[in-house]
């Protein structure tokens, strides 16, 4: 009996010990906000300095390394999204990574930012991109 018991305390220490299988997709890739035209559709980690944001009553506009019209790249806030981010406005020069999925609208691309865990302000430089 005392062997039984043994046995079964063993296992179970074991199995909670051992790593779980990983059913996690691959961690994304991080890009530039230069190549993210490159990466419709795909869910990344886009790096670039804030150069422009622009409030609007209904969405905030964070336009990554050039102003509004020339942003290789455009993080976008809606109104209903921006209460957890403080003074967005105080974003404007300052590096950030950005997550989530890319998508086109009217032919640039874009991540539409829902939740505070998706936008970082990196207190160094980022890491280089993935080319």
């Amino acid at each position: 009996m005392k062997i039984t018991t043994l046995l079964t305390v063993a296992a179970s220490v074991f199995e909670a010990q051992a790593p779980a299988a990983s059913t996690n997709a691959p961690a994304p890739i991080r890009i530039s906000a230069a190549q993210a035209a490159k990466h419709i559709d795909e869910s990344v980690i886009v790096t670039g300095k804030v150069a422009q944001v622009t409030l609007r009553p209904k969405v905030v506009f964070l336009n990554l390394d050039k102003p509004h019209p020339d942003s290789p790249f455009t993080a976008i806030i809606f109104s209903k999204d921006t209460n957890g981010f403080g003074d967005l406005k105080s974003l404007e020069g300052k590096s950030v990574e950005i997550s989530g999925k890319i998508k086109e609208f009217k032919d640039a691309p874009e991540i539409v930012i829902a939740g505070t865990n998706q936008l970082t302000v990196l207190t160094h430089p980022p890491a280089p991109a993935k080319k």
